[in-house]
C-alpha cells in the first residue's frame, strides 16, 4: 500500500522524495493554510501511521519517506504515530500549527525509543547568492560526523568541514552558504582528510540556487557492508527568482 495522507476527510497521495519515489499530489491550497510535511526516520518501526486525535492523516509510511507539503487549518494538533494497521500508538506529540507557516512531522530514532517533533520549517528565500541549507542527523550507527561541502574545481583535502562533531538528533537549523555547485561529504568526526579517506558519504555534484531552502535529512544505511550513511535532500523553498 502506497503512503497517503488524508486531511479534513480530503485524501491526498503524497510526493515523497528520496528512498520511496513519486506520485502526483492533489489538494486544496489557501495562502492563509499551514503547511506540514512528514519525515519518517527511523529504520525500523516498519510501516506507520499517522492520526490526529482519531482522524487519519497519513497511512503506511516507510523508512526515508518524505511527503509533500499539504495544506492543514492552522490549530493545535496532536499527532499519533501508530504501527501500521493498528491503533498501536508508539509516540506522540502536540504541536500548534500557525497561519502561512510550514512545518515538518519528524519520526525517528530506533523502534523501541522511537521520537516524534514537529519542526519549523524555512518559509522564505535565503539572502541574496546564498542557499539556506539545514542538517538533520538521523544516523543512529555512525557517531558523530563531520560534514563537508567541496565547491566544483576543488577537493576533499582543501576545504574546512562546514560542521564536526554532528551527533544523531542534531538539528543544524539553517546555514546560509554562498550559492552554487558542491558535493557534499560525510566522514567520520575527527577524520584527518588525505588521498585515501574513505567518506561514510559521497554524494553527486550538486547545484543549489540561490534564494532557496533545504533540509539535508541523515540517514542509516538499510544493507551494510562498511560504516556508511546515506542522504536525502528535499526543498524547503523555492524563490521565485532563483538562479544559478
Amino acid at each position: 500500500m502506497l503512503p497517503r495522507l488524508v486531511f479534513g476527510g480530503i485524501a491526498t497521495l503524497a510526493c515523497v522524495s528520496g528512498l520511496s519515489g513519486c506520485q502526483a499530489v492533489n489538494g486544496v491550497t489557501s495562502a492563509s493554510a499551514a503547511q506540514l510535511r512528514i519525515i519518517d526516520a527511523t529504520p525500523d518501526a516498519g510501516g506507520i501511521d499517522i492520526y490526529s486525535g482519531n482522524a487519519a492523516i497519513a497511512y503506511n509510511l516507510g523508512f526515508g519517506t518524505i511527503t509533500s507539503y499539504v495544506p492543514v487549518t492552522p490549530s493545535t494538533y496532536t499527532f499519533s504515530i501508530d504501527t501500521a494497521g493498528t491503533r498501536t500508538a508508539l509516540t506522540t506529540v502536540r504541536a500548534t500549527l500557525g497561519v502561512a507557516k510550514q512545518y515538518t512531522l519528524l519520526i525517528s530514532n530506533a523502534a523501541a525509543a522511537l521520537q516524534s517533533q514537529v519542526l519549523i520549517d524555512q518559509s522564505q528565500p535565503a539572502p541574496s547568492g546564498q542557499v539556506s541549507l539545514r542538517f538533520l542527523d538521523e544516523a543512529i550507527s555512525p557517531g558523530a560526523i563531520d560534514i563537508y561541502l567541496v565547491p566544483a574545481g576543488s577537493t576533499l583535502a582543501k576545504v574546512n568541514p562546514l560542521q564536526t562533531g554532528v551527533v544523531f538528533g542534531t538539528n543544524t537549523g539553517y546555514l546560509n552558504v554562498p550559492t552554487g555547485t558542491y558535493t557534499m561529504y560525510v566522514v567520520a568526526n575527527g577524520t584527518v582528510i588525505s588521498t585515501t579517506t574513505v567518506p561514510l558519504y559521497t554524494g553527486a555534484s550538486t547545484a543549489y540556487p540561490s534564494g532557496s531552502a533545504r533540509t539535508v535529512l541523515i540517514l542509516d544505511q538499510t544493507i551494510l557492508t562498511s560504516p556508511a550513511v546515506q542522504v536525502v535532500t528535499t526543498s524547503d523553498y523555492e524563490s521565485a527568482t532563483a538562479t544559478q
